[in-house]
């Protein structure tokens, strides 16, 4: 399976980022490559925790432990802002996409933050998450939300491009608002949105450049391909976005 393990080139790219693996006097405490290895294939595959291959990749349990203390300590964090640090910004492009979430997702601990911090509601597409996303002009990604799935597009649109400036920000007209507009505007960028149909005054945009919205279109297409995110089965955000960010981390790095 494409993506399922890392190339040479690739592991040397997160090697210095990677924690642990420093030799004791019986070799090296832990093998990162081999725990980044099981998280791709889980994020690949879709399987449960329970599934990984022990032969290859040794106890499951060892793995969700390191996994989640990775979450709470910020790593894929660290590493995705050193994969996107020179993105091109050209233009960006943002927008939106809902993923269903099983079933099992539901019912988060209260000692582990309840529903406040599963990002998790219900809209016409049903139950699930809202993943709000901006690329940069290569449809590489740059920044991430995750909502619940009635979430409004525009709620965290304005933080997604404060301090990014691009020469042009492309999005569809479900972010034609004057607050991102100033935004745009005051970080020396063109907003390329077309207007509401409500609107009185209907501003012209770059229909032109509109069309490289593909860009974020694309993104999405791509990240759906892993079957860990194209289905929601975690119930806490933060272990959700760990894995939308190694898949982002793998599209950088192909």
């Amino acid at each position: 399976m494409d993506g399922e393990i890392l190339r040479d080139d690739q592991w040397e790219r997160l090697k210095p980022f990677v924690p642990g693996g420093r030799k004791g006097r019986r070799g090296p405490r832990s093998d990162g490559r081999r725990f980044f290895d099981a998280i791709l294939w889980l994020a690949r595959s879709g399987a449960r925790w329970r599934d990984l291959p022990e032969d290859r990749f040794g106890p499951y349990q060892t793995v969700k432990r390191r996994y989640y203390r990775w979450i709470e300590q910020g790593v894929f964090d660290r590493i995705f802002e050193a994969v996107t640090a020179a993105p091109d910004m050209e233009w960006l492009s943002i927008d939106a996409t809902v993923i269903r979430a099983q079933a099992q997702a539901a019912g988060g601990r209260r000692k582990k933050g309840g529903t406040k911090a599963q990002a998790l509601g219900r809209s016409r597409g049903g139950f699930g998450s809202k993943i709000h996303a901006v690329v940069d002009a290569l449809g590489l990604p740059v920044r991430f939300h995750l909502g619940p799935g009635q979430q409004n597009d525009m709620a965290p649109a304005c933080d997604l491009v404060r301090g990014l400036p691009a020469n042009q920000v492309l999005a569809d007209r479900a972010y034609d608002a004057d607050s991102l507009h100033d935004i745009i505007l005051d970080q020396g960028g063109e907003p390329v949105i077309p207007p509401r149909r409500h609107r009185k005054y209907q501003h012209g945009y770059d229909r032109i450049a509109y069309k490289q919205r593909w860009g974020i279109e694309s993104f999405f297409a791509k990240l759906k391909q892993w079957r860990r995110i194209a289905t929601r089965y975690d119930k806490l955000a933060a272990n959700f976005l760990g894995f939308i960010k190694i898949a982002s981390i793998m599209i950088w790095l192909k």
